[in-house]
Parts: C-alpha cells; structure tokens; sequence
C-alpha cells in the first residue's frame, strides 16, 4: 500500500500484555506511537520507555483529549472492561481491545451495544485466529470444500485461577476470560451460523468436572468442544476434513495427516511467531490495515461476541 494513512496510536493498561502489544505494533509502517494511560503512572512509563512513547499519563480522559489518538489499544483487567472501554468509546477514536469483551455476558451485550449506537470501529485480540499453525489451517481447509469436524479440548481451574490472584468476581466467570481462547477456534473454523448447541456433559458450578458440548453449523461442519476442569488435559484442537486432518497441539504448532496416510507432517513456524508473542504480529498488522480501509480480516467485536454467546450457551449460562 502506497502512503499509508498515519495511526496515532495510543495504549491503555501498563501488564504484560500491553507491552506485547505494543512490541507487536512497534515498527509497523504508518504506525506512531503517542501515549500511554495507566492508574499506576510508574507502570506505564516502564512499558513508554521501553518502546519510544513519549506522553505517559494516569488519567484516561486526559490521555484522550490531549494526545488526540486515532486507535486506542487496551488490556485491562475483567472488572474494569466496560467501564474502560465505554470511556474510550466516547471519543471518535477507534478501538483495539483485549478479550474477553466483559466480565460476563451482559457486560459483552453491553458494550457490544454501545460499539453499534456509537458507531464505532472495534477489533478484539483473538490472536489463536493469527497463530501461524491456525493460518496454515485455513489457508489450506479454504481450497477443499468438505464438510469440517472440529475437535477443541480445554483444561480449566477455578483454583488456579484464585492462586494466581484473580478476584472472586472473575475466577466465577473464568470460561469468559479464559475458555473463550478455546471456543473461538469452534467459531473460526466452522463455516456459516451455529444452528445448534447441544450440551452432553454440562457445567455443575459446585462441582466442576467434564464439560461436553455439540456444536452445529449452518453450513454441515460441526464441532466438540470438551472442557477438563480441575483435572490435567491439553488445549488442543483438531479439524477433520475428507483430504486432511490437522492438528494443533500446543496450539503454536501445526501438523497435519493427508487421507490414506498414517504420518504426520509438521508446518514450520512462522518468523513472527518466533519474534513475537504468537500470533500478535500479523494481528497488529491486520487491525492496522482494517483500520486504513483495508479488508483484512481483523477479528471484530461482532465476531467476540458471537464467541462469548457459544462460551454461554455451552456452560448453560446465557441468561446469568
């Protein structure tokens, strides 16, 4: 692309994610970095050296009106999304934003609401969509036509998640932040509308064990997405199609097993999996781009939110 439009960009938050972002978005062309806005000024301005922003601030609406960005990235903590994002969505400023999209699903509802009445632009990072190993998945399922059976495992700890110091509100609702990495991937490679959940095993909140769900989709793909809870198991998933399966276990890391074959074939990882966190890279580049006007195929706030509605229908908790 010739001259591409400049995007101030700006950052919100001061954690780890943030600054992998932000080593993601360094040294995209037509990129420029403005500001960071974080409650713990000594934070952000760790994260503003290591990466050339010159403007640190530790209030939002300041950072806003001030540095004037064109695209705000955020990566806050569950509780405070809504409240977050709904400031940001304020200004005509558009948004890249940390999954989940809310704390639970009435505060995704919510906000994604908002995004519609304000008109704004808003991408989520659902970076397992930009892992090389998913790319080569798809790049290759999209030249075959078969029907896809799509086999996601994940593995929870509503335990773990306390040690780690998550608050209350959060380990209860840890299927919107956490199992949503591994739903995602039941709505990235089924083709069409879901048309039907079925839930074999569902969640017991008092007792949590095996979830176990069928998914349908309009377009004859299907999917089952299996939850370990308070029990060892991978996140994996697998898509089974007439000419190839492929497998992504660790999920970085793609092989695949042509029909008539018993051997596995692994695909090399991608260069800016190797230099960045995975998956990050390409989607900085892609929400960029969406943003310059370009159809890039950066994942949308429509596109969370259809992936927070399965996370709620699997778990039987749509109406919570």
């Amino acid at each position: 692309m010739q001259n591409p439009r400049i995007c101030r960009v700006a950052f919100v938050g001061a954690g780890g994610m943030i600054a992998e972002h932000a080593k993601a978005f360094q040294g995209l062309e037509g990129v420029e970095f403005v500001a960071i806005c974080n409650r713990t000024k000594s934070k952000a301005q760790d994260i503003a050296s290591s990466h050339g922003i010159d403007a640190v601030y530790d209030d939002l609406g300041e950072m806003l009106d001030t540095a004037r960005p064109d695209l705000v990235v955020m990566a806050v903590y569950e509780p405070a999304i809504l409240e977050v994002a709904s400031k940001i969505l304020e200004r005509p400023v558009a948004l890249f934003m940390e999954k989940p999209i809310g704390l639970d699903l009435a505060e995704a509802r919510s906000l994604h609401a908002l995004v519609k009445q304000k008109g704004r632009q808003v991408w989520v990072g659902l970076n397992r969509r930009t892992l090389g190993s998913t790319q080569a998945a798809l790049s290759d399922l999209a030249e075959n036509g078969g029907a896809r059976f799509i086999e996601v495992q994940d593995q929870q700890s509503l335990e773990t998640a306390r040690v780690i110091g998550h608050a209350e509100s959060v380990v209860q609702n840890w299927m919107y932040a956490n199992s949503i990495h591994l739903v995602d991937y039941l709505v990235a490679f089924g083709r069409g509308e879901i048309s039907d959940v079925e839930v074999l095993q569902p969640w017991d909140a008092e007792d949590p064990g095996v979830v176990l769900a069928h998914v349908r989709f309009s377009s004859g793909d299907t999917g089952i997405y299996q939850g370990i809870w308070n029990g060892p198991g991978p996140w994996a998933c697998t898509v089974s199609a007439p000419h190839r399966r492929w497998e992504m276990r660790p999920l970085e890391k793609a092989v695949y097993q042509n029909a008539g074959e018993r051997s596995l074939n692994e695909v090399a990882a991608s260069q800016a999996d190797q230099g960045y966190k995975p998956g990050f890279r390409l989607q900085a580049e892609r929400v960029v781009g969406a943003w310059q006007g370009r159809d890039t195929g950066a994942a949308t706030i429509d596109d969370a939110l259809k992936s927070t509605e399965l996370v709620a229908r699997i778990y039987g908790i749509a109406d919570r």
